[in-house]
């Protein structure tokens, strides 16, 4: 992607994704906290625009290929929640880090495989300013039994 060209909001065009309204915290918390160039995003999970949301324990239930779907839509509310918060997805200087938590099954081992939906879809949408650090922790359940949640960190640019 060309740095001069670099436009996020229409290679989501070019994907054919149309972002959700950023999805309201569930419990006592915001959705991202900004810091001087820095915006931490608060963890958010596989859910829908009508509400639903891709649910189950990863090795049990729901495939690799369901999980990495979950994880992709992750991603477009973690990126719905950063067009809400900087109203120009151009100010993304650099997803910088990731954590994610997959719902698995004890035996599961392939929580990477499952989280590259979220990475794989940063860099469709940001190119190299969408390559980031990564973590991708198995866990024993999470929140209303939803297959992975993520958290991220993102640098944004500073005109003002």
């Amino acid at each position: 992607m060309n740095e001069k060209n670099f436009d996020p909001e229409a290679r989501l065009k070019e994907l054919g994704i149309e972002l959700p309204k950023a999805p309201n915290p569930v419990a006592n918390y915001v959705n991202g906290v900004r810091t001087g160039n820095l915006i931490f995003l608060a963890g958010k999970g596989p859910r829908y625009a009508d509400g639903t949301e891709i649910t189950g324990k990863l090795g049990d239930a729901i495939s690799i290929e369901k999980g990495y779907e979950a994880s992709r839509l992750t991603a477009i509310n973690q990126i719905a929640v950063l067009k809400e918060m900087l109203g120009d997805l151009t100010k993304v200087k650099r997803i910088v880090k990731v954590l994610a938590f997959v719902n698995s099954h004890p035996d599961f081992t392939e929580q990477p495989k499952v989280i590259n939906g979220f990475s794989d879809l940063m860099v469709a949408v940001f190119g190299e300013r969408g390559i980031h650090a990564r973590a991708a922790i198995g866990v024993a359940t999470l929140p209303r039994a939803q297959s992975v949640e993520v958290e991220c960190v993102v640098e944004i640019a500073t005109n003002d």
